[in-house]
């Protein structure tokens, strides 16, 4: 039976490659951090283009990562990890109801609640998870749920599990949110969910102006603030505090494994009632092993060096202004905006591609981004910055940028 389920797998693959919207894996050699080591799908190293005698063979700048504050390496938060694996294992090898639960995973909640100003915090395997157990629990089929259109996957899946009535608004549109909202008028529920920061574009949302509509109407709000808690904000503390409604939002979901160290874990911040009956109904919470202990030790590292991480957050918030200011000034397309993800657009998948290749030979490390992570004809190179970029390493980046353009024939 699989030889003719093979053969439609392999062309719907060669269709995949021939459209150019095939996404290698690239094997790096050395901790995540502002420069890697990088391995291209089991080749020898990849020499960054450089004069004679610079650097070392396969080092490129990293300008893809997630790591916006640079903590994925810090010395640390390593540490941290090292001292959490003598006291607290490797595993627990259970679910958080039956024996895996530790005093560090309570420790770790109660920390998160206390930074994002919720009352409480239930952690899962990952923020995918987080966003996949929420909608039906608290959702059923005489309740709404109002969408922006560009929300991430984990969020639209989340919602494909629920039986709610499903309404979707035009990106950061608070026209068409407010039509839905009309709309969806006779429900029970209502919840309102938008991306803090949505991932592709660097955007924000106006969460003042949900948070508005959303008491107009009777509306809960919820926020995946994963692109920006740690960083965006005076205290760093996301997009609720940057637009002053912590106190309005109700449900809070983020992930571990972008500023807060990098590692992996995701997390609903919310009302104490609703944290209470996710741990009594969320799926995803039930049915999946408990966070390492490891990560969940490290991230209360995190969450101590963010009280002192002005200075890192000021740093990434003058990478971000030069690599923008330059790119315009090179006259690149680069969406508008001051968030460290800078999308730099493109067009055509193939061409995003072969620009991700030539910038990789010229030492930066980025991706291509293409249907169907993004919409058809809206090719990108997502650049994001950190904290762990010098201002030499910001200009070597705008530099390989001009030489792959000029490459690829302007």
């Amino acid at each position: 039976m699989y030889d003719s389920v093979r053969d439609e797998l392999r062309g719907t693959l060669d269709e995949i490659r021939a459209a150019g919207l095939h996404k290698p894996e690239r094997v790096i050699g050395t901790p995540q951090s502002a420069t890697v080591t990088v391995t291209a799908m089991g080749s020898p190293p990849v020499e960054r283009g450089r004069e004679p005698g610079e650097g070392n063979p396969g080092e490129v700048l990293n300008f893809c990562a997630n790591n916006y504050l640079g903590l994925a390496d810090h010395p640390e938060v390593v540490a941290a990890a090292h001292e959490a694996l003598d006291r607290w294992g490797y595993g627990l090898a259970s679910v958080r109801f039956i024996c895996g639960t530790q005093e560090v995973h309570k420790e770790l909640e109660q920390r998160i609640a206390g930074f994002l100003g919720q009352e409480d915090t239930i952690l899962y395997s990952s923020c995918f998870d987080a966003n996949g157990g929420v909608f039906e629990t608290l959702l059923g089929p005489d309740d709404a749920v109002i969408s922006d259109a560009l929300n991430h996957a984990s969020i639209i899946d989340g919602i494909r599990l629920c039986k709610a009535r499903r309404f979707r608004y035009a990106n950061r549109d608070m026209a068409d949110l407010e039509r839905q909202l009309k709309e969806a008028g006779s429900a029970g529920r209502k919840l309102v969910v938008t991306d803090g920061v949505f991932s592709m574009d660097g955007y924000l949302a106006p969460l003042d102006e949900i948070c508005d509509l959303a008491d107009r109407y009777g509306a809960m709000v919820m926020v995946d603030d994963s692109h920006a808690v740690g960083f965006v904000g005076p205290g760093g503390r996301g997009t609720p505090e940057l637009h002053g409604v912590m106190d309005r939002v109700d449900i809070i979901t983020g992930t571990l494994g972008k500023a807060l160290g990098g590692a992996s874990g995701g997390y609903v911040a919310a009302r104490a009632e609703i944290v209470a009956l996710l741990r009594q109904r969320s799926r995803p919470y039930l049915f999946s092993n408990s966070l390492a202990p490891v990560i969940a030790a490290a991230s209360l590292k995190v969450l101590d060096l963010l009280e002192s991480a002005g200075d890192l957050r000021e740093r990434l918030n003058a990478n971000t202004a030069l690599f923008r200011s330059r790119m315009t000034e090179e006259g690149f397309d680069i969406l508008p905006g001051d968030h460290a993800i800078a999308p730099v657009m493109i067009g055509d998948a193939a061409e995003a591609a072969r620009m991700a290749e030539l910038l990789l030979e010229r030492g930066v490390y980025v991706i291509g981004f293409s249907y169907p992570v993004v919409p058809q004809g809206q090719a990108r190179i997502r650049v994001q910055l950190s904290a762990a970029h010098s201002t030499e390493d910001v200009n070597r980046a705008v530099d390989a940028f001009i030489g792959a353009r000029a490459a690829l024939g302007g």
